[in-house]
């Protein structure tokens, strides 16, 4: 695929996006990389869901000896039409406040991250301003989705631009040797829309699943399931499918999403293509993920999940996905927070899987595995 920014660029079409493939990951490398594990000297399985991740990251990167020592963070910022329905305490212009604060890595990201080795990169997909803060890459599709209740939050063309920036986002980190992705979002509102698209997606009751956001009254709460309801009523009045196709699964992502949520769904698609491991932050970037697991079946075979978010919907999500989440902390803080403080227990991990012991050079006998 050719990036945007080339003279002979041609905007990706929905023909494009059905007919992309993955590359398969042979079972050997897992298999390969829980050899490696057990011939650590420590209990079998003594990292429990981390020699897992690592076997995954392995699996992702097609590598036995695979390499996250460079890594991203990419989060994704826009506006959401849906805020005029009241399903927010705070109004849109926090949206571009934030993202410039994320432009000088002074957001609660980019403090979390200062003396820890991962690269930021905030980009604007949807921000509702002509301007584009300082340090924010400009990848502005339009101003802000449409309101959910009445009308489609994007036409398919814009959709499938925010596919693409997605897309050439990993494109453009694997070819600079990132060999890990995590995943975040701005936007106010965006946890409306993504719920939205959850209840879409798995047929799930909005007044079981939706939750308060960044903070929300009982008043607000009803306002926000209220407006959920109004446009699954809207986009999808013959509810949930039993088998969810592309064809629908990308009607959903147009009608129900956000400009954010289009460039994390890309994302997770890019991460499939590029074999770069893509870490799932909390519930926003979970409906992407699992957008993308539906649009090219395979995607979630190179996703990783770091936290069940506060969020109601989130575990849902990841059950559907059959990712194991690490983190149970209660997480609601977004930017891709739950993502990165992953990571360096994932360097710890790959610490003792790259240079650990080996039974052989200790004179203890290794375990052996048995059926269970």
């Amino acid at each position: 695929m050719r990036c945007k920014h080339e003279a002979e660029y041609n905007p990706m079409t929905l023909t494009d996006l059905y007919n992309l493939s993955i590359p398969p990951i042979p079972g050997t490398f897992a298999e390969s990389a829980k050899r490696t594990w057990d011939s650590v000297a420590h209990p079998l399985d003594g990292l429990g869901v981390f020699e897992d991740a690592i076997c995954r990251i392995a699996a992702a990167q097609q590598s036995v000896t695979p390499d996250i020592s460079k890594k991203a963070l990419v989060i994704y910022c826009a506006d959401n039409g849906v805020v005029c329905e009241g399903v927010s305490q705070c109004g849109s212009d926090v949206t571009y406040k934030v993202a410039q604060l994320m432009g000088k890595r002074k957001s609660s990201v980019g403090m979390m991250t200062k003396d820890y080795p991962i690269d930021i990169f905030t980009v604007d997909t949807g921000i509702d301003s002509d301007d584009i803060p300082e340090g924010v890459l400009d990848r502005k599709i339009r101003k802000g989705s449409g309101n959910i209740v009445k009308e489609a939050a994007m036409s398919e063309e814009e959709c499938l631009k925010g596919i693409e920036c997605g897309i050439d986002m990993v494109r453009s980190l694997s070819q600079k040797g990132y060999g890990m992705i995590a995943t975040g979002e701005m936007g106010i509102g965006n946890t409306t829309t993504s719920t939205a698209m959850l209840c879409a997606l798995l047929g799930l009751d909005p007044e079981k699943v939706t939750g308060r956001g960044a903070g929300l009254s009982d008043e607000g709460l009803a306002k926000k399931t209220g407006a959920i309801k109004r446009a699954l009523a809207l986009h999808v009045p013959d509810g949930t499918p039993g088998e969810l196709s592309k064809e629908y699964a990308f009607r959903v992502l147009c009608c129900l999403g956000g400009l954010d949520i289009a460039a994390l769904t890309g994302t997770f698609i890019g991460g499939a293509i590029y074999k770069v491991p893509v870490v799932i932050d909390g519930l926003i970037s979970a409906v992407a993920a699992l957008c993308a697991e539906c649009l090219l079946p395979g995607c979630r075979d190179r996703m990783l999940a770091s936290h069940n978010g506060k969020e109601r919907g989130c575990a849902a999500v990841l059950a559907r996905l059959k990712l194991h989440p690490v983190i149970d902390a209660g997480l609601a803080l977004g930017e891709g927070s739950g993502a990165v403080l992953l990571m360096p227990m994932l360097d710890m991990a790959m610490n003792l899987y790259k240079t650990g012991t080996a039974f052989g050079n200790t004179g203890i006998e290794s375990y052996k595995r048995f059926e269970q």
